[in-house]
C-alpha cells in the first residue's frame, strides 16, 4: 500500500491543465494522487491514462479523472479552466466569460469540504484570483494566482538574449497586472548578483522596448500556434511544488495586497514567499517613483475591471 503524501485536484484539462499535470509529475515526487476534473470526461479519462504511463519512470502516483467532490481531502486545487484568449484579444476581454465559469467551480469545491490551497491560472488571473478568494471566503494566504511569474520568465529570457548571458544569471521581475498594465522592475533587477543598470548599457528607450517585448510575447505565440501553455504550466508546477514541499520559495505571483505598494483588497503580481501554508509574506521592494506610479495605475485598472464584473 502506498503511503499517502499529497493530493492535487486539477480543474480544467485543456492545453495548460494537461501540460501542468505532465510538468508536475516530473517536478516533484510528493504527489500521491492527481485527480483531473473537466466537462469533457472522455478527455480527462484519456489524459489520466496517458499520464499513468509515465509513472513507472517517475513517482508511483495514482492518476484518475474525478469530480469536484474529490477536493474534500485535496491539499491543492489548481484551476486552469476557462475560455482561452483569441488572437487580438486582451486578457481583460475574457473577464466576464471566465468569471462566470469560475463561479461554477469554486462553490462546489468549497462545498466538498476542501480546506487546502487554491492556485489559479485562468485569465485574467489577477481578477479571477481575487474573485476566487471572495467566492470561497478562504483566508487570503490560501488563494494564489500565477500572476506575473510567466511574464517574469519571459523578461529573464529576453534580458539573457540581449546581454548574451545564461538565463540563470538573470533575476528580474515583472510586477502589477498579468497583462497590459504590467511593468518591469528594472531598478531591482540583477545580473549574476550585480545591479542590471550597472551591467547593461541600456538607454531608457531600450528598457521601454524590452518591457514591450515582454507584453507582446504571449500574443506572438498565440498568433503562431494558437495558445501559450508550456511556460505557465511550468510556473504552476513550480508553485504547487513549493506548497507541497514547504520550500519557502520567492516567486512573482498574484498575491493579496493589504497596504503593500499602496494597494489594498486586491491581488496583483508581486514577489511573495510560498510554502505549505500558502503565501507567507509579500516582499515589498522600495520602488522608484516611476515604478510606484505604474503599480498604482495597474491597481486602478484592476479595480475598475472588478467593479464591472457580471456574475
Amino acid at each position: 500500500m502506498i503511503k499517502r503524501r499529497h493530493k492535487v485536484l486539477l480543474v480544467g484539462d485543456g492545453a495548460v491543465g494537461s501540460s501542468f499535470a505532465y510538468s508536475l509529475l516530473q517536478t516533484t515526487q510528493e504527489v500521491d494522487e492527481l485527480v483531473i476534473v473537466d466537462l469533457n470526461k472522455d478527455k480527462a479519462d484519456g489524459d489520466a491514462m496517458d499520464l499513468q504511463d509515465i509513472t513507472p519512470l517517475e513517482a508511483p502516483t495514482i492518476i484518475r479523472s474525478g469530480e469536484y467532490a474529490d477536493a474534500a481531502d485535496a491539499d491543492v486545487a489548481v484551476i486552469t479552466a476557462g475560455v482561452p484568449r483569441k488572437p487580438g484579444e486582451t486578457r481583460l476581454d475574457l473577464v466576464n466569460k471566465n468569471a462566470k465559469i469560475l463561479s461554477t467551480i469554486v462553490q462546489p469545491i468549497v462545498d466538498s469540504g476542501f480546506h487546502g490551497i487554491f492556485v489559479v491560472s485562468s485569465n485574467p488571473v489577477d481578477i479571477l484570483t481575487t474573485l476566487t478568494q471572495r467566492m470561497s471566503g478562504f483566508p487570503k494566504n490560501r488563494v494564489i494566482g500565477t500572476g506575473t511569474s510567466l511574464d517574469s520568465a519571459r523578461l529573464n529570457v529576453i534580458l539573457a538574449e540581449k546581454l548574451n548571458v545564461p538565463v540563470s544569471e538573470i533575476d528580474a521581475h515583472i510586477m502589477g497586472e498579468h497583462g497590459d498594465t504590467s511593468f518591469a522592475a528594472f531598478d531591482e533587477a540583477t545580473v549574476n548578483g550585480q545591479p542590471l543598470k550597472e551591467v547593461a548599457n541600456f538607454t531608457a528607450t531600450n528598457y521601454a522596448g524590452i518591457e514591450e517585448m515582454v507584453k507582446e510575447r504571449g500574443g506572438k505565440i498565440i498568433a503562431r500556434k494558437g495558445a501559450t501553455f508550456y511556460g505557465v504550466a511550468k510556473c504552476l508546477a513550480y508553485i504547487v511544488k513549493a506548497i507541497l514541499e514547504n520550500r519557502n520559495v520567492t516567486l512573482p505571483i498574484s498575491a493579496p495586497l493589504n497596504g503593500e505598494y499602496g494597494v489594498s483588497d486586491l491581488y496583483l503580481g508581486v514577489p511573495a514567499v510560498i510554502n505549505t501554508s500558502g503565501i507567507v509574506k509579500v516582499i515589498e521592494h522600495d520602488l522608484s517613483e516611476e515604478e510606484s506610479k505604474k503599480m498604482a495605475h495597474s491597481a486602478a485598472k484592476m479595480k475598475e475591471v472588478l467593479d464591472g464584473v457580471e456574475l
